[in-house]
């Protein structure tokens, strides 16, 4: 009787043993899953696209140009630079239209209407994009586990507009001098006179005097915006996180981003004065930046299994924001107070 008893208890003692063993063998085996890989859909708010207003700008009409393909830089003329550099602050590379209308003194006086337009801001609707992230656990204290994370992800800022909005026209004219006691050359407008680059020629002065008076009556424009922006980001920093449940948990993490931002701009403003088309302006162009910023974000985890799990969070970015000049009009895409929602699915190794 009493072996029986010491065989239970010894059975007992041994299964105990055994388990004790077995289940924390098996939770370490568990947590040698360190690693895991994510791919979420990517959401970004909060982003928007100035084009900022023109001052000053030439209203030319019509695609006038000089000898060698250059544009008119005036509306009855052009004064550019010649091949000697515009050497002693002179030039031969200079034409006009009508000698009787435009001699004055001993001056060449070209003109052109210049546009004042106001700001516009463009709200950007939510951006679409994706994002991979890799995390690492590096350890645990009590119930928190801790390792860091790195992310590639890709967004897609793209912006259209159609505005109509007042604007103002100057009319502008500059006064080129020329040397007393010489002659320039004549010009009507069936026959202006146009010097080339390379010259010889008649030379006046490049430095003008200039006048201006307003543009009487309403004027209008109407702006056409583009902007379609590709930025190819990067973050990098540690987390720490917390299960609340065995299947949920909810970490935090926050460290350096950065971004590619690879821009494509176009605009266009076409003016109306007292209901008559004045003239346009267009301009636009490709441009690289780097930007530097960094990141905090909540994530959520849902364990489906050992490996597989979904994955969301919410991020707060700061980016340095995006600003070139196109064609004479800066253009800024501000990026410092975006913030993104992620959804997807993980899978731990």
């Amino acid at each position: 009787m009493k072996t029986r008893l010491f065989n239970q208890r010894l059975a007992l003692a041994l299964v105990s043993i055994t388990a004790a063993l077995v289940l924390p063998a098996r939770a370490q085996g568990e947590e040698e899953d360190l690693n895991r890989f994510s791919a979420l859909t990517r959401f970004g708010f909060n982003m928007s696209v100035r084009f900022k207003g023109l001052n000053a700008a030439p209203l030319l009409q019509g695609p006038r140009t000089a000898p060698g393909g250059q544009h008119y830089n005036y509306e009855d003329g052009y004064l550019l630079t010649d091949a000697s550099g515009n050497h002693g602050h002179q030039t031969w590379f200079w034409g006009y239209d009508d000698s009787s209308r435009q001699v004055s003194g001993n001056n060449i006086l070209l003109s052109r209407d210049t546009l004042k337009t106001p700001s516009t801001s463009l709200d950007d609707l939510p951006s679409f994009g994706g994002e991979l992230v890799y995390t690492r656990m590096l350890g645990r204290i009590d119930r928190w586990r801790y390792g860091f994370e790195i992310a590639a992800n890709y967004l897609n800022v793209s912006v259209y507009d159609d505005s109509r909005s007042a604007a103002s026209l100057k009319h502008t004219t500059d006064a080129y001098p020329y040397t007393p006691g010489t002659s320039p050359p004549e010009a009507t407008p069936s026959a202006p006179y146009q010097g080339s680059r390379k010259g010889p020629g008649f030379v006046v002065g490049d430095s003008p005097n200039s006048s201006s008076t307003p543009v009487p009556g309403p004027a209008t424009a109407v702006g056409r915006h583009k902007f379609v922006g590709d930025l190819w980001g990067f973050r990098l920093g540690p987390y720490l996180e917390f299960p609340v449940t065995p299947e949920f948990k909810l970490s935090l993490s926050g460290g350096l981003s950065g971004g590619l931002m690879d821009a494509e701009v176009s605009w266009t403003e076409k003016v109306t004065l007292n209901g008559v088309s004045a003239g346009s302006l267009h301009g636009g162009g490709n441009d690289c930046d780097m930007l530097w910023g960094a990141y905090a974000a909540v994530n959520a985890t849902w364990e489906l299994d050992r490996h597989w799990s979904l994955v969301s969070s919410v991020q707060f970015q700061y980016l340095e924001n995006y600003r070139h000049s196109f064609s004479g009009r800066t253009v800024e895409a501000k990026l410092n107070n975006a913030f993104f929602v992620n959804i997807g699915i993980g899978y731990r190794f």
